[in-house]
């Protein structure tokens, strides 16, 4: 259940069928303007672009947050880092959309947002912890271990470098084992929610990154170190994802611009129909809801998965309609999918808007449920019929827009979209 799909899948027989039978009639030829839709291709890239500088930017800024709770741990450096890591997953959320369909991402992504992960690889854990059954990493603690030894493999734990973090990730070939990215940082700032469905996040003490009496946790120059070190990888992924959507350069943009119309048209809504429906509405929400499972949220140590979820939707949106609004305000905006689709169908045009504006209140429900005290592990406790009623609410209203996002890859002439399912039934 990390967050890693394959790019591949089929739509599930429902969904075609709901699809099939509003099928809009067959488009003359040509289906758009080739000239206008590069121009699409072209601000889609922009968009990317923004998006990850923003994300890098609020990365940077987490940086410095950390340094200043490591220079003088106490509860209120330790909010702001805490405040300044929910900052930063804004802009990142809604980078996602760009990961399905551009392979570079895809295989990139692993590195920054891999989740669920065995949180005992990293640090201390309760007594109680319940691991991935078979993950040899499980309780591994690097913090705490100069050493760790998986089968016949002796590691050398004794410096904490970039490099080592990033080889331990799937380690013993378990996708559990996550040693790098927002939520290593997100662990290590939180500590375990040992709160089950019930209320409360993770609460680690400031003092786990004291030094000297005031410590508390143990091994804390390694937490320190650790720390520092995860965030400054977090930092070079995102400029290497940052450096890939420059324009004129030798990159991914340069291919994607390069390609056939009908291929940057198609990764475009792949992205969108794979993000709403197999991610989303699958792993992110319908296997916490049916697990009843806190650990299977998005941000469960911190309990902002209301927030992850609602900027993965404004992701899907904003690919769309070709705006995206930036962290200082600014609002991008140019060509765009829907200036394609009302050229051919204005009415699929509004139906597309439509749901998007339905799904996105959907997900704004979890995010005034969450203002209201109730955040969504909560929401997913057994017995809750009102929780998992909103949630499924949510995921019905993904299922949807994601016809209506195949309806309008077949106004522009793209066959058999296929948005990716995750094996989910809906």
């Amino acid at each position: 259940m990390l967050s890693r799909l394959s790019t591949g899948g089929l739509l599930l027989a429902s969904l075609l069928l709901t699809a099939c039978s509003e099928e809009p009639s067959a488009t003359a030829e040509p289906a758009y303007d080739e000239a206008r839709a590069r121009l699409v291709i072209d601000h889609y890239a922009d968009m990317a672009l923004a998006a990850y500088s923003d994300a890098l930017s609020e990365a940077r800024e987490l940086r410095g947050q950390i340094d200043t709770l490591l220079t003088d741990p106490n509860e209120e450096t330790l909010a702001a880092a805490r405040q300044a890591w929910r900052d930063a997953r804004a802009p990142y959320m809604q980078t996602e959309v760009f990961r399905f369909g551009n392979v570079v991402v895809d295989e990139w992504e692993g590195q920054v947002n891999a989740w669920p992960l065995d949180e005992g690889l990293i640090d201390y854990v309760d007594d109680n912890y319940q691991a991935v059954m078979g993950n040899p990493g499980a309780r591994g603690n690097i913090i705490a271990s100069q050493s760790l030894k998986i089968g016949e493999q002796q590691l050398d734990l004794s410096e904490l470098t970039p490099e080592l973090l990033a080889s331990l990730n799937e380690l013993g070939g378990s996708e559990a084992n996550v040693a790098t990215g927002y939520h290593a940082i997100e662990f290590l700032l939180w500590g375990q929610d040992l709160n089950g469905t019930d209320a409360g996040a993770g609460e680690r003490p400031a003092t786990d990154f004291a030094t000297g009496n005031d410590a508390t946790g143990g091994h804390n120059e390694r937490r320190r170190d650790y720390l520092k070190v995860v965030a400054d990888l977090l930092i070079s992924d995102l400029e290497a994802m940052v450096a890939e959507w420059q324009p004129n350069q030798d990159n991914y943009r340069a291919e994607l611009v390069a390609d056939s119309v009908e291929n940057g048209l198609r990764k475009m809504l792949f992205g969108m129909g794979s993000l709403s429906l197999g991610e989303l509405a699958g792993e992110r929400m319908k296997v916490a809801l049916a697990a009843h499972s806190p650990e299977d949220e998005h941000d469960c140590f911190s309990d902002n998965t209301h927030f992850s979820h609602f900027y993965n939707g404004k992701g899907i949106e904003n690919v769309y309609l070709g705006e995206y609004q930036r962290v200082d305000g600014e609002t991008l905006s140019g060509p765009s999918l829907s200036d394609l689709v009302a050229a051919s169908e204005p009415q699929l045009d509004d139906r597309l808007k439509a749901d998007l504006n339905a799904s996105e209140a959907a997900l704004q429900t979890l995010v005034d449920s969450a203002a209201n005290g109730v955040h969504f592990d909560q929401l997913i406790a057994p017995g809750n019929a009102e929780g998992a009623a909103t949630v499924n609410r949510a995921i019905d209203a993904l299922v949807e827009q994601t016809a209506s996002i195949e309806k309008a890859a077949l106004v522009l002439d793209i066959q058999a979209l296929n948005p990716d399912t995750a094996n989910h039934s809906f």
